[in-house]
């Protein structure tokens, strides 16, 4: 009889025998293994073979309390004891128990799906069988599940394509005929390279099936008929549109990154500093081989190994899984929520189609990073919307685009204000409506993007990197702040004076360095705090938010320590509040 522990990133080395992933060392009652039953969206489960009525009653209960954990998903693992060890079912129970849990998913108005089934190696002569359930209920509060999904990777490595494909649901000929519906620009189309950020949307039903426009659907009838929803953020692979991917990184706020990589050219290009860049942001990130039908097997595998290889080194400490099979599949999108040291590595084609559904399963199982719990704790704080993208449009006015960053609700007629502007004021405004995936909506919630329209509020008090906050939160804006930081590469000696572009979340602007603390000069590797002062105009920052900065080949990364905030009084808050501010 033999123990299966189903949690990554345990010591003792991971093997993987048959379907489900085993760690030698693990004998029983793993503490990691009752951790995970009381925690998570993962139920163990032996049997569930004709309940009583009270039974029944508390086994629906549990599943609700395990659905609300995994924000409307669960993960049942059928014929597994309490302490992980794999015991195995019947056909005949096995059957008995799928029933059972359809009842129970019917009572909470729940879906289930099989996801794998394998049998176990138990003192029995009558085969035994392990049953892994997927259940999937939208909560009451939300439209569908939402995971943002950013793409990075090389110029030319098949970004775009890949995307056009599966938000599509047509192969691409070769040519890029997939990608051609997601370019926003003409020079995009002509030169085939994406320069600005483009955002597509992957949905999949109750049951798992994938929801595109391959059926001539709308945005707003992909969102009504799916119940969870990938918005992928395309972002430019060429080294000149490099700002444009740190804001789409920074700002956007991405749960996962999908790093692609042409087979043929292997690891070229952008490839490295956007897979540092991900690393830099605690991004968690999986890998897309693509264009595997131009390539022979060989190349294939040494371009793997390759990546295999850097993902192993001291600096990213990774662990490699490569998928081959559903069954690979459904173990990296558990394993890689679980632990952040796995990397799924995918080798696929936008042509052939090779492999193209395994990447399906993967972002169909793969579960959200944070529980209801730390959600609802979220939404009690003060409303905070980072404003990425400024538009107007015909009869509706001015609308702004961004995300609800990590704190609080919006709702459709709400009062805020923004800033800070150019003299560091905060103007109140008024949100007419919202927009989620182009479809309409009340409620904005922590974590979640949007659009906002705000009626005749004038554009040019607006611009990127603005804060849309509640009146109460009395926002602090500075102009001079400290990091500490880490020089990535400088080719000479980072000394006082030197300006850079500093990316704090939705802020993009040129600093200066005031002071370097302890030091005079910092070379490449060296750690200090650092003085920067913006040149323009204050900004909206928090203490403890991630930096990156850049200027030609000099980069670094740290995290803001110390704000000197500009006064309530200084601001121009009170004034901005009066009667004679009110934009609306």
């Amino acid at each position: 009889m033999s123990c299966g522990c189903l949690l990554a990133g345990l010591p003792g080395g991971l093997r993987k025998t048959g379907q489900l992933v085993f760690a030698p060392h693990c004998a029983g009652a793993h503490p990691e293994h009752i951790r995970k039953a009381e925690d998570g969206n993962i139920e163990y489960k032996l049997k569930l073979v004709n309940p009583s009525q009270y039974r029944f009653e508390h086994l629906v209960t549990q599943m609700k309390w395990r659905l609300q954990e995994g924000r409307g998903e669960a993960v049942y693992q059928i014929g597994v004891e309490d302490n992980g060890l794999l015991v195995g079912l019947s056909e005949e129970e096995m059957r008995a128990s799928l029933k059972t849990l359809r009842r129970m998913a019917e009572k909470v108005g729940a879906d289930i799906t099989v996801l794998r089934e394998r049998e176990v190696d138990y003192d029995s002569d009558v085969p035994r069988k392990i049953t892994e359930v997927l259940v999937r209920k939208v909560p009451d509060n939300q439209q569908f599940l939402d995971l943002r999904v950013a793409v990075l990777g090389n110029v030319d490595s098949g970004k775009s394509t890949l995307l056009g494909v599966l938000t599509q649901g047509e192969l691409d000929n070769g040519r890029g005929r997939a990608r051609l519906n997601l370019f926003r620009h003409l020079h995009e189309i002509q030169s085939g390279r994406t320069s600005s950020i483009s955002f597509e949307i992957l949905g999949f039903n109750s049951k798992g099936e994938v929801v595109n426009y391959s059926d001539s659907r709308t945005a707003e009838e992909i969102c009504e008929s799916s119940s969870k929803m990938i918005t992928f953020i395309d972002l430019a692979g060429h080294h000149k549109y490099l700002k444009t991917t740190i804001f789409g990184l920074t700002s956007y706020c991405p749960d996962f990154a999908m790093l692609v990589v042409s087979a043929n050219t292997g690891i070229a290009g952008t490839t490295r500093e956007h897979l540092g860049l991900a690393m830099a942001l605690k991004v968690p990130f999986f890998i897309v081989v693509s264009k595997v039908d131009l390539c022979s097997k060989a190349t294939v595998e040494r371009t793997v190994k390759q990546l295999e290889r850097i993902l192993k080194q001291p600096g990213c400490n990774k662990l490699p899984l490569l998928v081959n099979s559903d069954d690979d599949a459904v173990t990296a999108a558990q394993q890689f929520a679980q632990s952040p040291n796995i990397t799924p590595i995918f080798t696929l084609s936008s042509v052939s189609g090779e492999n193209l559904d395994l990447l399906k399963v993967f972002l169909n199982i793969l579960p959200p990073l944070t529980n209801s719990k730390e959600q609802e704790e979220l939404m009690q704080q003060l409303t905070e919307f980072q404003v990425d993208e400024i538009y107007t449009v015909p009869e509706v006015g001015t609308v702004v685009g961004g995300t609800l960053s990590s704190s609080g609700i919006c709702r459709e007629g709400e009062n805020l204000v923004v800033g800070p502007t150019d003299d560091g004021k905060f103007l109140r405004l008024k949100v007419c409506s919202i927009q989620r995936n182009r479809s309409a909506c009340r409620v904005l919630r922590a974590g979640q993007a949007a659009t906002l329209a705000l009626g005749p509020f004038d554009r040019s008090l607006l611009r990127k990197g603005m804060v849309m906050v509640s009146p109460e939160m009395n926002p602090t804006i500075c102009s001079v702040f400290e990091a500490e930081i880490v020089l990535l590469f400088h080719a000479t000696t980072f000394r006082k004076g030197f300006q850079v572009t500093v990316h704090v979340g939705n802020v993009r602007q040129t600093a200066i360095v005031e002071k370097i603390h302890g030091k005079d000069k910092l070379r490449t590797g060296e750690k200090a705090v650092v003085c920067f002062r913006f040149i323009k105009h204050p900004e909206y920052l928090k203490i403890g938010a991630k930096l990156l900065f850049r200027e030609g080949v000099t980069k670094g990364i740290g995290h803001v320590t110390d704000l000197q905030a500009i006064t309530t009084k200084e601001n121009g808050l009170e004034e901005s509040l009066g009667p004679g501010q009110l934009s609306f």
